[in-house]
């Protein structure tokens, strides 16, 4: 319920507002660890899959595509001659977040000017549901465009719809159903995959609208051989060809045939080593165009560079720290051109730092950058500002003293913020829509003093070995992705139940928790707080001798909690010493071979030390 996509495609610039309802039977949708607001398509499939995301802007264009709402950059592309844009292959598992993308459209690649925002507008070629399975989907809401001077917008007419999904077979998969998008439309769609043929179709329709337009989108992947592949795409923007050649693991031949830009050809190398990598591809058409992507690194120096009939963007880099994730300091030659109504060029020489360390949501926690430029506009100071480093805050300060076409300065101040109000105020990481299908574990690690099992003031958090101290479903906690903070442990999960145990290599010196592992449920919409109190962890050793005062070798030693009942024990060696160790604070009752030692009781409490002596009258 809420802001969402809609489950069929629609041309409408407004946003959707709405429920939507799914029901599956015989099969379960994927976990999307890594959250990502709620996509209606990807609910009704049993696998996730790459996406192509398409759309128009002016020859020109810078094109971002960023995450979620606060957006880390994906990838970025400059709009040809073509006037589309088109990421492909932007896959919906492990590190990216489903469904939740926008597009940025900088217009010249004027990064300080604000951007046109979009969704993201994507086709998708959904894996096939089970055979004998089903998926139902019902929605209803209506469309709500922004206004400045309206807080919530303004709510326009109805839409809505439903659907069904079948199973037909281990290869084929259908739908149908209706919508309203303005006027009453049909739906229906195929996915075949034969079982022994190289073959991936998908297609759907949508029947024409009052303006009788179609809207039809086809995929068609065909491997007749592991070296040769066709692949077919079709959408309202246009139909594309491609067909690869690969002669060797390092290189490929290309052919591509687009309807706007008819044919072409090219290659494809890509070849790495230890302490390089090399990648390019260059294609040429039959309008005399070219088109280009190149990456070479080598040990710390980078060059990459793309360009086509519009313009060209080149960097070469190379890291100061020698650090291959890209962070430390660098020293950066980027040069542009940009050729529409006349030839633009910038040539610009800076520095840039990033930190090792980066937010939850993968922001460094610092980024500077400065640099001097010089173009056919004119030369001036460029000046970049990131900072994550306050949680739950994210600022971003750029200044060009020049620019590509422009010879005048400009400036832009982004501030986006975020916080949590679940277990007191405390920040967020700019991402709460993923709350849609997630949920999540907030453990609150704290040392219990007075042992009575709940946080009181005075009583510190304990979360700086979290990594070490925590194992979930028999997993380190550091694969989950942890943020980790000064009071508390933020864990975004998938619905269900998870195994969560306490590993003793993370538990501070002399201190210890009450319980070694529990069952944790965890539902979608909040987090499941799990306080785990630290109560003090004793240790006790001593001889064991007899009435003649003779070491007693082989006798089981124990201590029974008065209160709990908890047992430790211990067999003394051939000295006759016992060692008994996390010892909660209580009053425990002494047994030698299961008879009350002298002394028989020993108290621990706040008043004992962590390590204390006692020896042991074995009573006959």
């Amino acid at each position: 319920m809420g802001s969402q996509p809609t489950f069929w495609r629609t041309q409408r610039a407004s946003n959707y507002w709405g429920f939507t309802t799914i029901q599956r039977q015989g099969f379960t949708s994927p976990q999307q660890f890594y959250g990502g607001g709620f996509n209606p398509r990807e609910r009704l499939q049993a696998n996730q899959v790459g996406r192509t995301i398409v759309g128009e802007a002016e020859p020109g264009t810078l094109v971002r595509l960023t995450e979620g709402f606060g957006g880390r950059v994906l990838d970025e592309a400059l709009v040809d001659s073509t006037g589309i844009y088109r990421f492909e292959n932007v896959v919906v598992e492990g590190n990216i977040f489903g469904g939740n993308y926008q597009v940025l459209l900088y217009r010249q690649g004027r990064l300080t000017e604000p951007p046109v925002i979009r969704e993201a507008t994507f086709s998708t070629v959904p894996g096939q549901i089970p055979a004998g399975a089903s998926a139902t989907i019902v929605s209803a809401g209506v469309g709500r465009k922004t206004e400045e001077n309206r807080f919530l917008g303004k709510f326009t007419d109805i839409q809505g719809g439903a659907q069904q999904r079948w199973g037909i077979s281990e290869s084929l998969t259908v739908g149908a159903g209706a919508v309203y998008d303005q006027s009453p439309r049909g739906l229906g769609e195929i996915f075949f995959r034969p079982n022994n043929v190289p073959l991936e179709v998908s297609a759907s329709i949508l029947t024409p609208d009052e303006k009788d337009s179609w809207d039809i989108e086809a995929n068609v992947y065909y491997r007749p051989t592991p070296n040769i592949s066709a692949r077919f795409n079709s959408d309202r923007f246009s139909r594309r060809l491609n067909l690869d050649w690969r002669l060797s693991p390092k290189f490929t031949l290309l052919g591509l045939y687009n309807n706007l830009d008819g044919v072409a050809a090219g290659m494809q190398i890509s070849f790495s080593s230890r302490s390089g990598f090399t990648f390019a591809r260059v294609t040429f058409d039959e309008h005399n165009r070219l088109r280009w992507n190149v990456t070479q690194r080598l040990g710390a120096l980078e060059l990459t560079g793309r360009g086509n009939e519009v313009g060209t963007l080149s960097q070469l880099k190379y890291n100061l720290s020698g650090d291959r994730l890209d962070t430390g300091h660098a020293l950066l030659l980027d040069y542009e051109t940009l050729d529409l109504s006349s030839s633009d060029r910038l040539l610009t020489l800076g520095w840039r730092y990033r930190s090792f360390a980066q937010a939850a949501d993968g922001n460094y926690l610092w980024e500077t950058y400065l640099g001097y430029g010089v173009s056919s506009q004119g030369s001036g100071i460029v000046a970049t500002a990131q900072s994550a480093i306050v949680p739950g805050l994210l600022l971003r300060l750029r200044y060009q003293g020049v620019s590509l076409n422009l010879g005048e300065e400009s400036y832009s101040i982004e501030l986006v913020s975020n916080a949590n109000l679940q277990g007191g105020i405390f920040p967020g990481d700019r991402r709460s829509d993923y709350f849609r299908t997630l949920g999540g574990l907030l453990i609150q690690p704290f040392f219990d003093r007075n042992n009575n099992s709940q946080h009181d003031s005075g009583e510190g958090y304990y979360t700086q070995t979290a990594d070490l101290l925590f194992i979930l479903n028999n997993q380190p906690l550091k694969s989950s992705l942890p943020e980790v903070q000064t009071n508390r442990v933020i864990v975004r999960l998938p619905p269900g139940t998870y195994r969560l145990d306490l590993d003793p290599a993370g538990f501070p010196l002399d201190w210890q928790p009450l319980v070694d592992a529990m069952a944790v449920d965890v539902v979608a919409g909040s987090y499941t707080p799990i306080p785990v109190p630290l109560v003090p962890s004793f240790t006790l050793s001593g001889v064991v001798t007899d009435n003649s005062g003779n070491a007693v070798a082989g006798a089981r030693v124990e201590a029974i909690s008065s209160k709990s009942g908890l047992r430790r024990f211990s067999v003394t060696n051939g000295a006759g010493v016992y060692y008994m160790e996390r010892l909660p604070p209580d009053t425990y009752t002494l047994l030698v071979n299961g008879k009350p030692a002298q002394p028989d009781t020993i108290t621990l409490g706040e008043s004992s030390k962590p390590f204390g002596e006692l020896n042991l009258l074995q009573k006959f």
